[in-house]
């Protein structure tokens, strides 16, 4: 049991609050299935030129134009892109431009009732708990802000959204970067040592624990095996207590 004084409990998603496989069985394949489809339906929204416009910036070209060979809004383009995403989700890329293309896509999903979010059954009463005496409770995920809403808005559970703070993704920074977490920190007002982020990650945890933020290891079924002494670890979100 861990007991918390503190003011921010930090969540990551997959692996903490929700099982790897709903990401890597579920999500990762319905982004493959419907990427050509997607782009091809949205060629012309402009919704959609910023995140193309992005993907190019993370692959190294100044804008789309200079990284698309085909003109852009043409199905010729489309296939293009969703051929250079296939090759980014196949290196399961954190680029910030792939990962936004793939929470439009779910969002269709979702809100299609096609897709909803399994959570670990811990999540929800946990939530509400940490509500309850007065935390804050924010998300830093690898995913999207848009597909992390989505996942907390749809979830098998019901709409969770209200019970969150807050969300950051790859924009604040990378995961495994101290700077990220002290960023965080700054945004949510909240100083380092009176935030707990729980993940199960070690080396996002490092990271963490270097800018100052308490930390814990979760242990879920199917998680990557993890040894490190240097972060408590937990089966349960409720071996946390306020």
């Amino acid at each position: 049991m861990i007991h918390f004084a503190g003011k921010l409990v930090l969540l990551d998603i997959e692996g903490t609050v929700s099982d790897l496989a709903f990401v890597h069985q579920v999500l990762f394949p319905y982004a493959r299935r419907e990427v050509l489809g997607f782009l091809a339906l949205r060629a012309g929204d402009a919704v959609l030129a910023p995140v193309l416009d992005q993907m190019a910036r993370d692959d190294g070209a100044p804008g789309f134009a200079a990284w698309c060979p085909e003109p852009a809004g043409s199905l010729a383009a489309a296939d293009w892109v969703a051929s250079r995403a296939q090759v980014l989700m196949d290196a399961d890329a954190k680029v910030t431009g792939l990962k936004t293309l793939q929470g439009l896509i779910w969002d269709r999903g979702f809100r299609e009732g096609v897709l909803r979010a399994p959570l670990f059954a811990d999540v929800p009463d946990r939530l509400n708990a940490w509500k309850r005496a007065g935390k804050s409770i924010r998300i830093y995920s690898s995913g999207s802000i848009a597909a992390q809403k989505l996942l907390f808005g749809f979830s098998v559970a019901g709409d969770l959204s209200p019970l969150l703070d807050g969300f950051f993704d790859t924009t604040t920074g990378p995961k495994r970067a101290s700077e990220s977490y002290q960023r965080i920190a700054l945004e949510s007002g909240v100083a380092p040592e009176e935030i707990l982020f729980l993940s199960d990650v070690v080396e996002e945890l490092d990271a963490a624990a270097g800018a100052g933020l308490g930390t814990a290891l979760v242990v879920r079924p199917g998680n990557r095996p993890a040894t490190t002494q240097s972060h408590p670890r937990i089966n349960s979100l409720d071996e946390i207590a306020t």
